[in-house]
C-alpha cells in the first residue's frame, strides 16, 4: 500500500515504519477463517493419521512454529507469506494443547474454555497496562508484536475448546455449532458497522469468534457421518483448504494487500 500524497509532511523526530501485523482486508478475513479451519484438521490428521500422538505433533509443530516466529519478528514488517504461515502453526498448535489437555489429562472442556479465557483477558490487561494500546494498527515494535502473537495463540487455544464446548460437550453438532458462531461474528459485524461499536473490540472479539467457528468447519468436513460431520476426512479437508490458503497468499503478495505505514517517534 502506497503512502498517500494528501498526507501532513513527516513531523521533526518521526519515520515512517512497516506496520509488523496486516490491517483485516476481507482477504485477511478469508486467509484468518481457512488457517483456523485448517489448523483443526492438520493437527488431527498428524496426530492420528499419521500416528504421531498429540505429544510428537505438538512438539513437531512447536519447533516448527518457533522458527517461522523467529523470521517473522525479523522482518519487523509484515510478509504475507511468513505472517500467515505462522497464524497456520500458531492454530495448529493451539488445537494440539486443549487437545492434549481434555485427551490425555482428562481436562473437562468447560474448565479448558474457561481457563484460556481468563488467560487471554490477562494477556489484554497487561499488554494495555503495558503500551496503553490493543490496536493492530500500531504493532510497530518487537514487544507489542510479542503481545500480539501471544494473544493469537491465547485466542487459539480457548477457540478451540469453545468450538468443541458447543459441538460435543452441549450436542449441538459441528454444523450447528459453527453456524451459531458465525450468526454471532455476523451480530458483532453488524454493531460495528451498524452502530459504531468500538474497532478495537469489534477486531477481537471477531478474531476470537472465528476460531470456534473455524474449528467447528473443519470438524464437520473431516469427522464421520456418524459423529456428525460430512466424513470427508483430515486428509483431503486439510489439502483443500492448504491450498486456498497458498492462493490468497499469493495474490496477498502480488497486491501487497493489508500493508500499512505508520508514523513513529525516532
Amino acid at each position: 500500500m502506497t503512502q498517500d500524497t494528501q498526507e501532513p509532511a513527516l513531523a521533526s523526530g518521526e519515520k515512517l515504519v512497516e506496520n509488523r501485523v496486516p490491517i483485516p482486508t476481507w482477504d485477511f478475513w478469508l486467509v484468518k477463517l481457512l488457517a483456523v479451519t485448517v489448523g483443526e484438521t492438520f493437527a488431527d490428521m498428524i496426530a492420528v493419521n499419521f500416528g504421531l500422538g498429540l505429544s510428537n505433533t505438538g512438539l513437531l509443530m512447536g519447533v516448527v512454529l518457533v522458527g517461522l516466529l523467529i523470521v517473522q519478528f525479523s522482518k519487523k514488517r509484515y510478509v504475507p507469506v511468513w505472517y500467515w504461515l505462522s497464524v497456520v502453526l500458531v492454530s495448529i498448535e493451539g488445537t494440539i494443547i486443549t487437545d492434549k489437555l481434555v485427551d490425555d489429562f482428562g481436562v473437562s472442556l468447560m474448565t479448558t474454555t474457561t481457563v484460556f479465557g481468563l488467560a487471554l483477558a490477562a494477556v489484554f490487561a497487561i499488554w494495555y497496562w503495558i503500551e496503553g494500546t490493543l490496536s493492530i494498527h500500531k504493532v510497530t515494535n518487537f514487544r507489542r508484536e510479542a503481545f500480539y502473537w501471544l494473544a493469537i495463540l491465547t485466542t487459539f487455544a480457548l477457540g478451540t475448546s469453545a468450538g468443541d464446548q458447543a459441538a460435543e460437550a452441549l450436542g449441538l453438532g459441528f454444523l450447528t455449532s459453527a453456524l451459531m458462531y458465525a450468526g454471532i461474528i455476523a451480530v458483532i459485524a453488524a454493531a460495528y458497522f451498524g452502530a459504531g461499536l468500538n474497532a478495537v473490540f469489534s477486531f477481537w472479539a471477531v478474531y476470537i469468534i472465528t476460531r470456534p467457528a473455524g474449528a467447528s468447519l473443519g470438524d464437520w468436513l473431516a469427522q464421520p457421518k456418524d459423529a456428525t460431520g460430512l466424513g470427508l476426512g483430515t486428509i483431503p479437508t486439510s489439502l483443500i483448504f492448504l491450498v486456498a490458503i497458498a492462493v490468497t497468499i499469493f495474490y496477498m503478495m502480488r497486491s501487497r494487500d493489508g500493508v500499512e505505514m505508520e508514523r513513529v517517534s525516532e
